[in-house]
């Protein structure tokens, strides 16, 4: 798959194709209906497909300060949308004057004059241009005039989680914000992940005999409510089980919230410097602080054998 940052990546003799545009925080369920159309519709076309999404997101220029918490960055969606076999990525710069394009203009200096679009797939609530004054019917009219067409999928899914409101980024942020993360996975199709780099921290778990990997998220990531968690720990391919801990330490009067991952039973790993990925399976158990180091080695002892038993069930259920 290709990715290009900035219209000037785009090759020069880059011909007709299908687009779809939008922030795809998540790549989740619904965003995969409307991508998974995409590649369809291009391939029936013979052409490439392109995904269309922007850096940083257009709130944070918009309205700055308003930055929504990232299920996802870049370079994870874009694994993502390979996965759903996407031809081409391009993420546009969002800057206060990119922000302040016409819808008109948007469609062509993006879909006419650089990706030559022949058909744009979007939802029903697409919106863009200056002050999102661009709509689905707008894009059909411009369409019109510019000899392409547009096909509107409704990606409504609906579920379980959030009580059966209709899937979103802004559900999903919700309920990782909450810890409900078996309802995020079920909007995204898999467990949440965070990324970052394995930093020193205090070490006091490699003291206590269960040696975390400090993880310092990247910016803007979406992080579950504090506690413990059970899920894999992935470090140089290597996806690990594990049981991750949110939050400040209230055991050691922490005041910085921290993600700290222990790869179960592995001795003598060295991951600082490393960049990782944690995913969450299920929640085990609230942040709590103990009477005595006694107790939240008991309470560390049990979280391990808990994360254990769910990662082993739920890979038994996967096959």
């Amino acid at each position: 798959m290709q990715r290009w940052r900035g219209l000037e990546d785009i090759p020069q003799d880059w011909g007709r194709s299908v687009v779809t545009i939008g922030s795809y925080d998540g790549v989740h369920r619904g965003h995969q209906l409307i991508i998974g159309r995409a590649v369809e519709r291009a391939r029936e076309l013979g052409v490439p497909s392109v995904v269309v999404t922007f850096d940083p997101h257009p709130s944070e220029v918009v309205r700055p300060g308003s930055h929504p918490p990232l299920l996802a960055p870049h370079h994870r969606r874009a694994e993502l949308m390979a996965d759903l076999g996407v031809d081409a990525v391009l993420i546009l710069p969002f800057t206060s004057e990119f922000s302040k394009l016409s819808a008109a203009d948007f469609v062509v200096k993006v879909l006419v004059d650089k990706l030559h679009a022949k058909l744009v797939v979007e939802g029903p609530n697409f919106r863009f241009g200056h002050k999102a004054a661009g709509n689905v019917e707008v894009l059909a009219e411009l369409g019109r005039t510019y000899d392409y067409e547009v096909e509107v999928i409704d990606l409504r899914v609906r579920g379980e989680a959030g009580g059966g409101e209709p899937f979103s980024s802004t559900l999903t942020r919700r309920l990782v914000t909450e810890g409900d993360i078996e309802g995020a996975a079920e909007i995204l199709g898999r467990p949440h992940r965070v990324e970052g780099v394995v930093v020193r921290g205090a070490q006091r778990g490699r003291e206590l005999g269960y040696p975390t990997a400090n993880v310092e998220t990247l910016p803007h990531t979406a992080i579950p409510a504090d506690g413990v968690y059970a899920g894999w720990l992935t470090a140089d391919g290597e996806r690990m089980p594990a049981a991750i801990s949110v939050g400040t330490n209230p055991q050691f009067d922490g005041t910085e919230r921290t993600v700290e991952a222990y790869a179960i039973d592995r001795v003598g790993l060295d991951l600082y410097g490393l960049h990782v990925a944690v995913d969450f399976l299920a929640y085990v158990r609230g942040m709590a602080k103990f009477d005595s180091i006694e107790d939240l080695l008991e309470a560390i002892g049990n979280d391990v054998k808990r994360s254990t038993e769910l990662i082993e069930a739920y890979e038994s259920r996967r096959g």
